[in-house]
């Protein structure tokens, strides 16, 4: 799966999709002397160490904290804004920083407690290669950031992070004059839709390209800081661990190599994409963490059936200690998961977001786990299910419902967005489009769904399921029938504590509410409308957009 947006126009940005590869740390070779100006080697300044790529490219290494406070790029300076430089989460206290060359390769490698983070260049490449090991809690490092000089590249795009005096809530969501909002939050893109990230002029292109994430959290459908661009200047980012909306906890270990890369304008080389990238020449660079391809197995899968063939599928492998997940293929469901780490995974079959199989699968270095066609029960996949209606269709997202797509870049109240209240009558052919993807219990709860019953239907008790994608505050759905049955309120499920439907992330924990309903709520009158109001009821939360909302994946009537 991926989203390419490739506009070689001007000042425009370029965004790819899918992943990058992992690696290690300390120099196994003899130690470089001072290099010449025009050639591939490094220098010491006294306070940096300075790398020359041998190609068009120059950065500098702060020896003191591990910085990266220069990237001189066919002679101009790109990094840097506001008087800081790019580095790991805030910039590292005093560290222990070191240099050494083994041959075609030049590593920086820097110690701070026991986080260990590296810079390698390669002769004859603009790319710089970075790995990061977080061994524990004791270090916050969870991103890495590439801080780029203001006016260098266009601040155009539909995510750029747009400072203003009008903040719309805490202190990183802002609107612009005109009403649209912009956050450094939104990013429009799943883990799992890009490769990397960044800008170009048409002649010149600076890009983050993202590690596997093997050692991050959230899964592949998970959304991120990415990037962002104001007056200041611009932030390329490779999230390491993010908290905000996280549905898992922290994983701990080496992950890369993500990269900085220039170009003449024109995307990364495919030969750096997580998929493609081989990193054979750090095997024995002696970095902290690092597992060799020799280290590593694959699991492949010969198909999956009872798939629903409008919908991609995606295959994930997740323990305590790794994750990765690739696409099954559309025709039969074939798919392969290179690179893994040894050990026993939990395999989980996603139709779109929605988890609808799960398995377990162990890997062995240097081993290929083949796994028999995987059958999907009927009835593992809710949309199987035999329905009087439905709004939206079970796929673990908001898609297609009101304002789905705009949340993931923008604010709820972005003057974009298609008012959040009006209520929605089944058989009206847009049952789904007028329904709001967010209900929130300051905005729009007690939204209501008018149907109508037959004779039969009206005589019988029915489950009414309401799916939900995550929660803010607790939130969840207690429904009225006919303004003379309610249901009781429904347990809280687990679902991240952080900021979520704000912040341009549905995803949470898909959970599914059911609710019978008696044969006797029903109106008999089968001309008539039949009532059912959903309200969001939660003693927590704040107010407006900040109260106790949730996210809807689909709402149905069962037979």
């Amino acid at each position: 799966m991926s989203e390419t947006a490739n506009r070689p126009v001007g000042r425009r940005t370029f965004v790819l999709g899918t992943a990058a590869a992992a690696g290690t740390a300390a120099l196994a070779g003899p130690l470089a002397g001072s290099a010449s100006a025009a050639g591939f080697g490094w220098s010491d300044d006294g306070s940096h160490y300075v790398v020359d790529t041998g190609a068009s490219l120059t950065f500098k290494v702060s020896r003191t904290n591990g910085d990266l406070t220069s990237l001189v790029y066919k002679g101009t300076e790109y990094q840097g804004y506001g008087g800081k430089n790019s580095h790991i989460e805030s910039g590292l206290g005093t560290s222990t920083v070191t240099i050494g060359q083994s041959g075609s390769t030049i590593l920086v490698s820097v110690t701070y407690g026991t986080l260990k983070h590296y810079y390698a260049a390669r002769s004859g490449e603009n790319n710089v290669y970075l790995w990061t090991n977080k061994a524990d809690d004791s270090v916050s490092a969870t991103r890495y950031i590439v801080r780029v000089k203001a006016g260098m590249f266009l601040n155009d795009e539909p995510d750029s992070y747009t400072y203003t005096t009008s903040t719309v809530e805490a202190s990183d969501v802002f609107a612009k004059s005109d009403g649209q909002t912009r956050s450094k939050h939104y990013s429009k893109l799943r883990v799992i839709d890009y490769d990397y990230v960044g800008w170009t002029t048409g002649s010149v292109g600076l890009y983050m390209v993202r590690s596997n994430h093997e050692k991050a959290s959230g899964g592949p459908f998970y959304r991120s800081l990415l990037r962002h661009q104001s007056a200041d200047g611009g932030g390329l980012y490779e999230i390491l661990y993010y908290g905000e909306n996280q549905t898992e906890s922290q994983r701990f270990g080496l992950q890369g190599p993500y990269v900085i890369a220039f170009t003449d304008g024109g995307a990364p080389s495919s030969s750096l994409h997580h998929a493609n990238i081989s990193t054979a020449w750090a095997d024995s660079l002696g970095i902290s963490g690092y597992v060799p391809a020799s280290g590593r197995g694959k699991v492949a899968g010969v198909g999956i059936t009872g798939r629903d063939t409008a919908y991609p599928y995606t295959v994930g492998l997740a323990n305590s200690a790794a994750q990765y997940w690739g696409s099954a293929r559309s025709s039969d469901g074939y798919f392969s998961l290179p690179g893994v780490l040894p050990g026993t995974y939990t395999l989980t079959v996603h139709k779109g977001e929605l988890a609808v199989h799960s398995g377990s699968v162990s890997v062995t270095a240097g081993g290929t786990t083949t796994l028999n066609t995987i059958a999907v029960p009927s009835s593992n996949d809710p949309s199987n299910a035999s329905a009087i209606w439905r709004i939206g269709d079970w796929n673990g997202s908001p898609s297609g419902f009101k304002n789905a797509d705009l949340m993931t870049y923008a604010h709820p109240s972005d003057v974009r967005a298609a008012p959040w209240t009006g209520n929605v009558v089944i058989g009206s052919g847009s049952e789904t489009s007028a329904f709001p993807c967010y209900l929130w219990k300051d905005v729009n709860s007690g939204i209501i769904v008018y149907f109508r019953l037959t004779a039969a239907q009206a005589a019988a008790a029915h489950t009414l399921r309401i799916g939900v994608t995550t929660a803010y505050a607790n939130g969840r759905p207690q429904v009225v029938v006919n303004d003379t049955w309610t249901s009781a309120v429904p347990s809280p499920p687990a679902q991240p504590s952080t900021r979520s439907l704000t912040v341009g992330s549905y995803r949470g924990n898909n959970h599914t509410f059911t609710y019978s309903v008696p044969a006797s709520a029903w109106l008999t009158d089968t001309s008539a409308y039949n009532t059912l109001k959903i309200y969001v009821v939660s003693g927590s939360g704040s107010a407006s957009y900040l109260s106790a909302g949730t996210s809807i994946d689909a709402i149905d009537l069962l037979i």
